[in-house]
């Protein structure tokens, strides 16, 4: 009996490792490499705008990356409010790929208000919103370029988010929700 639940065992864990072995070998990390390298390429060429846009590296991850572009003149904003990483914000916003697909909008959302998307940052939403949103003051509209890394990484979301997309934001910090005081 020992040596029948044995074989099963073996015969199962052998399984499992071929499996993982087949789908690390070729799977989507290959299927996906053209696509993945294209958008390492555009989001590296990106970075070195030095000029457009600012290369942002949060605190808490040092191998995080996101770059951002205000849009609006930054002095007139400074002194309102900024966002905690455990605050919960109103946004109004665009996604797209980068070479330009649209995948979401806030502009087809109608609570808590018209075209404003209510979220926490430190909740089910991509680590790069995080790290954007958190450079923001309220009235900031700002472009946030998300490395696939810090977005959905090696899987594909809906229909139009393939595995290692680079994904650009334009976002406007409309209101922190019950702003924290500490």
């Amino acid at each position: 009996m020992r040596k029948i639940l044995t074989l099963i065992a073996v015969t199962g864990l052998l399984a499992v490792l071929t499996t993982a072995c087949w789908v690390n070998s070729g799977g989507v990390e290959d299927e996906y490499k053209d696509w993945r390298e294209k958008n390492l390429e555009w989001f590296n060429s990106e970075a070195l705008r030095n000029d457009l846009y600012k290369l942002v590296i949060p605190s808490w991850d040092p191998n995080a990356r996101v770059l951002i572009h205000w849009y609006n003149d930054t002095t007139l904003t400074r002194d309102n409010l900024k966002p905690l990483y455990t605050s919960t914000v109103d946004v109004i916003y665009r996604g797209a790929l980068y070479d330009g697909t649209p995948f979401d909008s806030s502009y087809l959302v109608t609570s808590p208000a018209d075209s404003i998307y209510r979220t926490a940052l430190n909740g089910n939403i991509i680590e790069g919103w995080a790290v954007g949103i958190t450079q923001m003051h309220v009235g900031d509209s700002c472009r946030i370029i998300i490395p696939y890394t810090l977005g959905y990484g090696s899987s594909s979301m809906g229909s139009v988010i393939k595995p290692y997309s680079t994904l650009v934001f334009d976002i406007k910090l409309a209101d922190i929700y019950a702003y924290e005081t500490n």
